[in-house]
């Protein structure tokens, strides 16, 4: 019984029995499509982008901070590993560059954030459009084709594991690490502190800067990997991909029970609210409703949460 009264308590068990709701109510409005075991894998596919780049913003959200530029970030990392594999590298190297550039970007993002001070939100507003230029620019403004010399198996569920692409099991392998790292690491002890009370977590030696930089980092290298996958399921470089993608982002961790006010958060969550995400445009999309009103109903789905978020800190406040 005190088990169960624990589960109840996750912030993101909620998502969790939503998750399972919905997918029920799709699979019983189109049993023919949605119920099939070869959509299920789709969604679980479609997912790891979000997915991978929302465990990175876990960290970020939970900090206390915000990024914008997850969407630029990924386009850029596509054009930056096109341009690789352009110029006669490997598979290997050419995604392993992209990775590396996105997560230098991440440090600068935590450079401005913790450095020189400026909130996380104007920082990651300005790279965002920064970002999104330089894409364009590396690109002549056009899509880059090339050969994705293997890159593109990541996405294909012949190359994986029980008939899962690779990409869904990095994004399990991802999720775990990330787990472990927010709930028995120090550095997710001190990521939890600082964004719980900045000013506690420095009296208690918390270096806030060094914390700061080491997360936006972090989550720069996972957006790299989203960005390697999104290249491996386009396979062209494409500046003008994945605008919006940061919202997506932002909603996935909010709906598994993160909170915009910092020191709560997990990647277990996350994955649940990305996936919840999916399930919802994927169900819409075999039941014949228009992109308006998918629209529609995630935007209610992240209001919803967000609901949640404030009820359950004034609900945290009083105790």
């Amino acid at each position: 019984m005190k088990h169960l009264t624990r589960l109840l308590r996750l912030p993101w068990f909620g998502p969790l029995l939503a998750l399972f709701a919905l997918y029920a109510l799709f699979c019983a409005l189109s049993p023919d499509t949605f119920a099939r075991s070869a959509n299920s894998v789709t969604m679980l596919r479609q997912t790891a982008v979000v997915g991978i780049a929302a465990v990175g913003m876990t960290f970020t959200i939970v900090l206390g901070g915000i990024d914008l530029s997850v969407g630029s970030a990924v386009a850029l990392t596509t054009v930056v590993v096109a341009q690789c594999l352009r110029g006669g590298m490997s598979a290997v190297p050419a995604a392993a560059l992209g990775i590396a550039a996105a997560a230098a970007l991440g440090l600068c993002n935590g450079t401005l954030v913790s450095v020189l001070r400026i909130t996380p939100f104007i920082v990651t507003l300005g790279t965002m459009s920064i970002l999104r230029g330089v894409a364009k620019g590396l690109a002549n403004e056009q899509k880059i084709d090339v050969d994705a010399r293997g890159l593109d198996a990541l996405m294909q569920s012949s190359s994986g594991f029980l008939g899962l692409p690779p990409a869904v099991w990095l994004l399990l392998l991802i999720a775990l690490l990330g787990a472990g790292l927010l709930g028995y690491t120090r550095l997710g002890r001190q990521i939890v502190a600082v964004g719980s009370n900045p000013e506690t977590a420095r009296l208690c030696g918390i270096s806030i800067p060094k914390t700061t930089l080491a997360v936006y980092t972090l989550a720069g290298l996972l957006v790299g990997v989203a960005g390697v996958l999104e290249f491996a399921t386009l396979t062209v470089g494409d500046p003008t991909d994945s605008v919006g993608l940061e919202l997506e982002v932002i909603a996935a961790v909010v709906i598994g029970g993160g909170s915009l006010s910092g020191g709560q958060g997990s990647a277990a969550g996350t994955v649940v609210g990305a996936m919840l995400l999916t399930v919802i445009k994927a169900g819409c999309t075999h039941l014949g409703f228009p992109n308006w009103v998918q629209e529609i109903f995630t935007g209610f789905i992240i209001v919803l949460a967000m609901s949640i978020d404030k009820l359950r800190q004034r609900r945290s406040a009083r105790v």
